[in-house]
């Protein structure tokens, strides 16, 4: 029997300690960072747009906002009712709407197809948002195109 305990008491005084160290002192393991920083929200309707070489674009926009972001006012829904189908419940959402119609109608189906093009037009709908609206966007994103 003193050989046992000889074995076993050490053995628990080890799986103790061990377990005090983990769930007391060991730090925490760190958590990854996200690789899209903020809340995205996609516009419920996509755009058909003209482009400027006689053909057509189909493309849907989302925006990238901070954590914490909410769509609407609480109490907005109560108050003003549901918006329209395809549409969503972002505040200014029609003058958003506007700006990006404006920014790609007239571009070229080029600009829209190839990465360098798309980038540019993100920023430039961005620019316009920030300058024009109280919308606070921090990334622009096409999260759907097709040229037709």
């Amino acid at each position: 029997m003193k050989g046992k305990l000889k074995f076993i008491v050490p053995l628990v005084l080890l799986l103790v300690v061990g377990g005090v160290y983990k769930f007391v002192l060991a730090k925490p393991a760190p958590t990854p960072k996200p690789k899209v920083e903020g809340e995205v929200y996609v516009l419920g309707k996509d755009f058909l747009v003209n482009l400027s070489d006689g053909k057509f674009a189909k493309l849907g926009v989302g925006l990238v906002f901070d954590e914490g972001f909410v769509a609407a006012p609480a109490g907005a829904a109560e108050e003003g009712g549901a918006p329209p189908t395809g549409y969503g419940v972002l505040p200014q959402e029609a003058v958003v709407r506007d700006i990006v119609t404006d920014v790609v109608t007239d571009e070229s189906a080029n600009a829209l197809t190839s990465r360098k093009g798309r980038e540019t037009i993100k920023k430039e709908i961005l620019k316009r948002l920030k300058a024009q609206t109280d919308v606070k966007a921090h990334e622009v994103l096409l999260t759907d195109v097709a040229v037709q």
